[in-house]
């Protein structure tokens, strides 16, 4: 999840010199090279069956290529700290998801936090601050704000295509193993990017991309792509999805962090109480539980 956080927040730069489309297109297609020997199937492992095939599909559609979209843009139209602020109720998501769809007990914390989260978000969204390059602005025109306002939407939605990314995958680890669950649905995630990514990629002066932005993009894909993946798959295997829930803490904190320390954004007064409250409602929920002997 940190490494998560750190790609949410350098997408930014990323998508303010690439199309997002042909970002996600060459994304998938570096993981795809760096995982072909993770997609044949281990003796061990039954062949997929049709409801394993379509969680396969699901989990990259939601969690590969939407989340991919939603939150580069997002972010385009916001900031890192904005992402941060917002994907903070990833955790109380996961959890009301774990809850509608695997049957999992949630207590009265998830719920108040799910609203601290809300409120977080809600504090955010009508401050009336705007964003120029990352940096907060007090005035701007009309046309800014509704990007803003867009760019909030667009987080959510990421917010939501990472939880039930969470969820899938706790499906999929009970038939499957890690490294060729991230394989597999990266080659689904790089089939739906393709037509608008070789559709832009025709178009796209591939010269005007600065060479460190070519560095990055390997370490966004790689991260990305196979050792995020991996790594998150490999957890939900042994840990319920709603308890796996709350390691996401880490992204809002690390997207924040990359946004103030590496891109030079800024934090104002509005920004670090929403993002305060937002993360005092995860630390509600996920405080120890007293167990009665």
């Amino acid at each position: 999840m940190s490494l998560v956080g750190s790609y949410v927040a350098f997408s930014k730069p990323l998508a303010a010199v690439i199309p997002v489309f042909l970002l996600a297109w060459m994304r998938f297609g570096i993981g795809a090279m760096a995982m072909v020997r993770w997609l044949k199937k281990p003796p061990s492992e039954p062949a997929l069956t049709p409801q394993t095939k379509r969680l396969l599909f699901l989990e990259s559609l939601f969690g590969n290529f939407l989340f991919t979209l939603c939150m580069m843009y997002g972010v385009s139209l916001t900031s890192a700290v904005y992402a941060g602020v917002i994907m903070a109720s990833i955790p109380a998501v996961v959890a009301l998801m774990s809850w509608s769809f695997l049957g999992e007990r949630i207590g009265w914390r998830i719920w108040v936090s799910i609203g601290m989260g809300g409120c977080g978000i809600a504090l955010l969204a009508l401050s009336g601050t705007t964003v120029h390059n990352g940096m907060v602005a007090s005035s701007a025109p009309r046309l800014t704000d509704f990007q803003t306002a867009l760019g909030v939407l667009l987080l959510f939605g990421a917010v939501l295509c990472e939880a039930a990314y969470s969820v899938i995958g706790k499906r999929l680890t009970q038939a499957m193993g890690p490294k060729r669950i991230t394989s597999l649905i990266n080659l689904w995630g790089f089939a739906l990017s393709t037509p608008m990514g070789v559709y832009v990629a025709l178009q796209f002066d591939f010269g005007s991309v600065p060479a460190p932005m070519w560095l990055l993009l390997v370490f966004y894909a790689l991260a990305a792509c196979v050792w995020t993946v991996w790594l998150w798959m490999t957890g939900l295997k042994v840990v319920p999805a709603a308890q796996g829930g709350v390691f996401t803490v880490l992204l809002p904190i690390s997207a924040a962090l990359v946004g103030v320390l590496v891109l030079g954004e800024s934090l104002d007064k509005v920004q670090f109480m929403a993002l305060a409250i937002a993360l005092a409602g995860v630390l509600l929920a996920t405080l120890p539980r007293r167990v009665p002997h």
